[in-house]
């Protein structure tokens, strides 16, 4: 199993972490976090299609092709935490390499935002402190590393859990049609 894991969490992660430098330099140079947003997460679901094939691999090729519900989560479950610390690994690289200012960026992107929206001045003034306090937890590097894996974890898991159920299987089906020949 850990060879199978290995293998395909690090192609999990080799795509989400190509996916994400592309979506970066997009999102930085054209100032669309919301747009970003959903092309990040479309590029989770991409990477995490990984979970799909390496379950069905493990079942298939080193399990007889049979794996119970159980099983099958856990391998996905671990796919997904090599893919999501590759992925948190590489934003850490990245923001801190080539986009330090990335998170003065989407505060004032999202303040702007907020004051165009026409909310009241307290509202605003609120809303600002949250994003304030929030620029500020991500300088700490551990709440930044949990505030990451906070944004892929979830998705690997919801990723692995569908899998886990479309993949179970009890019986290995060419047994099943031997008996029955």
């Amino acid at each position: 199993m850990k060879k199978n894991v290995l293998i395909y969490g690090l192609i999990s992660g080799a795509i989400i972490s190509a996916l994400m430098a592309i979506n970066l330099v997009l999102c930085t140079s054209s100032g669309d976090f919301e747009s970003s947003m959903l092309i990040g997460y479309a590029s989770m679901l991409i990477s995490f299609s990984m979970i799909f094939v390496g379950i069905k691999n493990y079942r298939d090729k080193y399990n007889g092709g049979v794996i119970n519900f159980g099983k099958a989560f856990k391998v996905g479950f671990y796919i997904t935490l090599i893919s999501s610390t590759i992925y948190v690994l590489i934003w850490l690289i990245e923001e801190h390499f080539f986009f330090p200012d990335f998170m003065d960026k989407y505060t004032a992107h999202e303040i702007s935002k907020l004051q165009s929206s026409g909310i009241s001045a307290t509202e605003l003034a609120s809303e600002t402190k949250k994003l304030e306090q929030a620029k500020e937890w991500y300088s700490n590097p551990l709440l930044k590393i949990l505030m990451t894996y906070v944004e892929i974890l979830p998705v690997g898991v919801i990723v692995s859990l569908i899998c886990a159920l479309i993949l179970k299987r009890k019986t290995n089906k060419s047994q099943n049609n031997l008996i029955t020949a």
